[in-house]
């Protein structure tokens, strides 16, 4: 059983509140307090402190983003946002993920007093990655990174060639600021990339743009035969499974709905074994920061298949759990801070290319 918790539910909403506090108090060892705003959330913390907040943004007394801004640069607590699908409800949830928050969970639609059984096993193993995240406190607001701006470049990137290697990656709790980290440092002749970000449907739209914004390559929401080509990242659309197929080019993105895999949707273990399956040995698995062990077992068939593997390492990850679960499994070739994993793609890249010129293989 895993320790007990207890959950401070803050939304100005009574019905998001006794839904939350419903799936919530079914959890093992969870107990639940909740508050209808920032102003009864600090009485509440006073009298017991939270172990995670489930936090919503829209609330008319003191929005989210103000009280966590101020919590995490006083008493930093892991923050679990529950925020709606709009398109401004999905900026206001990244810009709570830069300042400080570990997970973003979708706000339930109006009238739902009932999560369904997925709902409730994706709700609680966020608040347990939070629960986990090593958090340090804040200083002044720092404004998320800016978009890039656009600099002509001296050479042209292979941008819209179809990729020949696959660089597939893995996050969860933690993953938004690491795989900005990552693919922000990537040039724009990067082979291929495909991503699972473990996020609700409805947000990794905006997350893409958010990156496609500030990275030389190019980063979009996967669809449906989208090519898979050299200076693109691809990924996962929230809620669907993100797996690759061979196509007359190359690789072209498949999607679908199905059950939770390894308990989520989108999967890493799912798109690893399709990589494994259609790339082989002309692919890199990558596993960063998340809770629990996605992606494990497909890093396992994929470095079966002569894939190249590297994992995140414990000092740099928000939550130690799918690098590690990967490495017990001796799925992980190399083990790496974060700041070292763009530098590794960049030189297996080459690496790979070296040995195709060697072999005399076509690129």
């Amino acid at each position: 059983m895993s320790k007990p918790l207890h959950v401070l539910v803050v939304d100005d909403s009574a019905v998001v509140r006794e839904a939350m506090t419903a799936v919530l108090a079914g959890g093992d060892g969870i107990t639940v307090a909740t508050a209808p705003n920032p102003i009864v959330a600090r009485r509440r913390m006073a009298l017991k402190r939270p172990d995670v907040i489930v936090l919503d943004l829209d609330m008319p007394e003191e929005d989210g983003l103000t009280f966590l801004r101020a919590q995490m640069a006083q008493d930093p607590i892991p923050v679990v946002i529950c925020s709606s699908h709009s398109v401004q409800g999905s900026r206001a949830a990244l810009q709570a993920l830069h300042d400080g928050a570990v997970e973003v969970v979708a706000k339930p639609r109006i009238g739902v007093r009932e999560f369904v059984q997925e709902s409730k096993i994706i709700l609680l193993d966020a608040i347990r990655g939070a629960a986990e995240a090593r958090l340090r406190k804040r200083g002044a607001v720092i404004p998320a990174p800016a978009p890039r701006a656009v600099v002509p470049s001296a050479v042209a990137p292979l941008s819209g060639a179809s990729s020949r290697r696959v660089i597939a990656i893995a996050a969860s709790t933690g993953g938004p600021q690491a795989l900005h980290e990552v693919l922000a440092a990537l040039p724009a002749d990067t082979p291929g990339i495909v991503v699972v970000q473990h996020m609700p449907a409805g947000f990794t739209a905006a997350f893409a743009k958010h990156l496609d914004e500030r990275c030389e390559i190019s980063v979009r929401e996967a669809e449906a035969g989208d090519e898979v080509q050299d200076g693109l990242a691809l990924i996962a659309p929230g809620g669907r499974h993100l797996s690759l197929k061979r196509s007359r080019s190359g690789f072209a993105a498949v999607i679908t709905d199905g059950d939770l895999v390894s308990r989520h949707r989108p999967s890493a273990d799912v798109l690893f074994r399709s990589v494994a399956e259609q790339v082989g040995g002309e692919a890199l698995g990558v596993v960063l920061t998340g809770m629990g062990d996605d992606g494990a077992e497909g890093l396992v068939a994929m470095k079966a298949a002569g894939a190249a593997t590297v994992a995140q390492d414990e000092a740099t990850c928000v939550v130690y759990g799918m690098p590690k679960e990967a490495a017990l499994r001796g799925a992980i070739d190399v083990v790496l801070p974060l700041s070292q994993v763009p530098d590794c793609i960049m030189r297996w890249t080459k690496k790979r290319l070296r040995e195709r010129n060697l072999t005399g293989d076509e690129q």
